[in-house]
């Protein structure tokens, strides 16, 4: 067994330890109205969770550049307080991964993809149409995280889900059901690498 002191390795092997080990994430395909020029900027962001149930809040932790520069759609959602989270699956995972490019924040990343928006029916931000799901959001809470020299290098969003959309293929509304082999979810692992479903099976939970 290996020990390592985290105070003894540097940023970049904390990464690489921290994403290789803590697999499979789930990736959120998030879409904000930019404060530039009023553009929908989009990025994937692997460090996402869900929060509370009730109320419905879900977590990205999103990492800011090189001289403590927020990314745009924590800029974007600190800013108006909207944000539309879609869950990535295989027929979208690669217009996503194009969305990841830099671009500048008055220029959409949809405009690389074969993407079209939708609007929303609470939020001002338009979501994805061929999104299978997607949550319309309000920011809930922004927590700055700084490291051990007092930078801030990550922004903390909660999100509050006030609507939901959710294609009838994937879930049975009498049940409450949603079908996880046909909504075909992708999850990130460590690089550049992804994963799919994989075998699938129950464990009864003791009581």
């Amino acid at each position: 067994m290996i020990t390592l002191d985290p105070n003894e390795l540097k940023g970049k092997e904390k990464y690489k330890l921290l994403t290789g080990s803590i697999v499979p994430r789930p990736i959120a395909f998030v879409t904000t109205t930019s404060t530039v020029n009023g553009t929908v900027n989009a990025a994937p962001f692997s460090f996402f969770n869900i929060v509370s149930s009730d109320p419905p809040i879900i977590s990205l932790s999103i990492g800011r550049r090189a001289g403590n520069t927020m990314k745009d759609t924590a800029r974007n959602a600190v800013a108006n307080g909207e944000l539309v989270v879609h869950i990535s699956t295989e027929n979208l995972i690669e217009d996503i991964n194009e969305t990841a490019a830099l671009l500048p924040a008055a220029r959409s990343e949809l405009e690389l993809t074969g993407l079209n928006k939708v609007d929303s029916t609470i939020v001002s931000v338009p979501g994805i149409l061929e999104a299978k799901v997607r949550f319309e959001c309000r920011l809930e809470q922004h927590h700055e995280i700084k490291n051990d020299h007092g930078n801030t290098v990550t922004d903390f969003l909660m999100a509050r889900i006030v609507c939901i959309h959710i294609d009838e293929t994937v879930y049975d509304p009498q049940k409450g059901y949603v079908f996880t082999e046909t909504l075909c979810p992708v999850a990130r692992l460590a690089g550049s690498n992804y994963a799919e479903l994989g075998k699938i099976y129950s464990l009864i939970r003791p009581e």
